[in-house]
């Protein structure tokens, strides 16, 4: 790897891990820069799934304060997250990449036209008190992670577009406090994953250091941007991004 390609995988790592904080996605920033570099997909894939973790690490922290009495939630859902996470990253070295990735650009969709919806949706179900069950998610939402991480173990682009759209969609509270919680569930399911990518496949380990450096930059950058983002915004940001995300998968 020259030094120029080195700078531009740190520069994606940076990127990647700012707007995984602020929404997701940032997975469709690396990942195709290390296909241009000739790294082959599957190493691209485990390689960055590595290199991202300590930038959701960094985005966690940055959130700290939104995260300080959702210890319940978080177990609950974090849970989900890890088993999830851990079955998709057995996937990914079991089952060919086109049977899954097939669908990646549909589940994104739906999770857009799920974030656009979801204030008037929870409006609706907030008055028919279907929202209040369980203040730290309720089964549906549980299995709602759960599905999300086996997909984020797998591949992770724009997984924190689905967790945002289901926890916007099950959950009676801040949109803010909502992408604290995504963080680390994105967190949870990157690392459990990096744990078993690095005792199972091969890993470019200067590719997974370069994009780790970036990223925990970033995710600190992405946490201060990320936090001063009122909901209306926060909401247009994922849409686009995931639309984005959708073009880049279609283009592919």
């Amino acid at each position: 790897m020259t030094p120029w390609e080195a700078l531009a995988v740190l520069a994606a790592g940076a990127g990647a891990g700012t707007i995984n904080v602020i929404v997701g996605s940032g997975t469709l920033i690396t990942f195709p820069v290390l296909l241009a570099l000739g790294v082959p997909p599957v190493t691209a894939n485990v390689s960055n799934t590595l290199g991202l973790v300590p930038g959701s690490v960094s985005g966690a922290i940055g959130y700290r304060r939104e995260l300080a009495d959702q210890r319940g939630r978080l177990v609950r859902l974090g849970l989900a997250s890890l088993a999830g996470g851990l079955i998709g990253a057995v996937l990914l070295t079991r089952l060919p990449s086109s049977a899954f990735t097939a669908i990646v650009p549909v589940l994104i969709l739906l999770a857009l036209v799920l974030v656009v919806i979801q204030p008037r949706v929870a409006r609706a179900v907030a008055a028919r008190g279907g929202r209040t069950s369980h203040p730290d998610g309720s089964p549906l939402l549980v299995a709602g992670v759960f599905l999300t991480g086996i997909y984020g173990g797998y591949f992770g682009a724009a997984q924190g577009v689905l967790l945002l759209a289901l926890m916007g969609m099950l959950l009676r509270d801040d949109l803010q406090r909502m992408n604290a919680v995504k963080n680390v569930l994105a967190l949870l399911v990157n690392g459990v994953a990096a744990v078993f990518f690095m005792f199972t496949t091969h890993i470019d380990w200067l590719v997974a250091l370069l994009i780790a450096i970036g990223s925990a930059g970033g995710g600190l950058l992405g946490a201060k941007i990320g936090r001063r983002l009122p909901p209306v915004a926060l909401r247009g940001l994922i849409v686009l991004v995931g639309l984005v995300a959708v073009v880049k998968l279609l283009a592919a």
